[in-house]
């Protein structure tokens, strides 16, 4: 398998004293599902939105589909971002549009100011759009608008913007993390069945231990900025865990039914 994605030393610092991330180094491989776990705080979400510049790093390289992200210059940055999709724990909807026009704001990215304002899009496009929602069991939804959905199918109106771009990376920031059991259930299947049937990679920011362990081919576990865990999901020990977490959150989430429950 080809690496997609290489984070070498990379630092984030918000003014004198906040350090985000610290010495964070992996790689990626094309359609790996990864997990990244770890408590509130810990650079989670950081983390993520450095890799598609959403905010930039203090030091260290992302080479990402062997382009250095750090160096590309605004239309460059603009073509990579078509091929890293995002889904936001919040989804990022609008709420008035109907559910196949924020489908096809997915497209934004590769169409010139003007058409985007216009929303202007092909038929192809369209079509491409009900076909995503269809995938992701939405086809009653298509054209209502985004408020009247349910949290677990907002986040599938997300899933299905992120994939109209035909990104190689999917980036989910605690996609589940507003949801119900069953609706969360029905978002990681989803997110699996992208990466293994589709190929796209996907990186996933999760609280729930248990989750990550059942869905992931590895997980890094990220503790104050800095990764304390990088392997497969059956080599992770009690002892990690409560590393990544502090002793007592981790019997919390060992309790809550982690690997050692089944």
């Amino acid at each position: 398998m080809e690496t997609l994605l290489k984070l070498n030393h990379v630092s984030k610092q918000y003014g004198n004293d906040t350090v985000a991330l610290s010495d964070v180094n992996f790689s990626v491989q094309e359609g790996e599902f990864v997990s990244i776990i770890g408590p509130s705080g810990a650079g989670k979400s950081t983390l993520l939105r450095c890799i598609n510049r959403m905010i930039d790093v203090t030091g260290g390289e992302i080479i990402f589909d062997d382009v250095e992200v750090m160096k590309l210059k605004r239309r460059s940055l603009r073509k990579l971002r078509t091929q890293i999709g995002m889904i936001f724990q919040h989804y990022n909807l609008v709420n008035r549009s109907s559910v196949i026009e924020n489908v096809l704001h997915g497209r934004l990215g590769y169409k010139s100011t003007f058409t985007g304002m216009l929303g202007i899009y092909s038929e192809e496009e369209k079509q491409q759009a009900v076909k995503l929602l269809k995938t992701l069991g939405l086809e009653e939804q298509i054209y209502k608008r985004c408020d009247q959905l349910s949290g677990g199918q907002k986040q599938r109106v997300g899933i299905a913007r992120a994939l109209i771009q035909n990104p190689k990376l999917l980036l989910c920031d605690e996609p589940i993390a507003s949801l119900d059991p069953n609706a969360s259930k029905i978002i990681m299947d989803h997110l699996k069945n992208i990466s293994s049937s589709l190929g796209i990679t996907v990186i996933v920011n999760l609280h729930q231990v248990d989750v990550a362990l059942k869905y992931s081919d590895r997980i890094i576990g990220v503790s104050q900025g800095s990764v304390v865990y990088n392997g497969s999901p059956q080599d992770i020990s009690e002892e990690q865990i409560h590393m990544i977490y502090g002793s007592e959150v981790g019997d919390l989430i060992l309790d809550i039914g982690g690997k050692h429950a089944g």
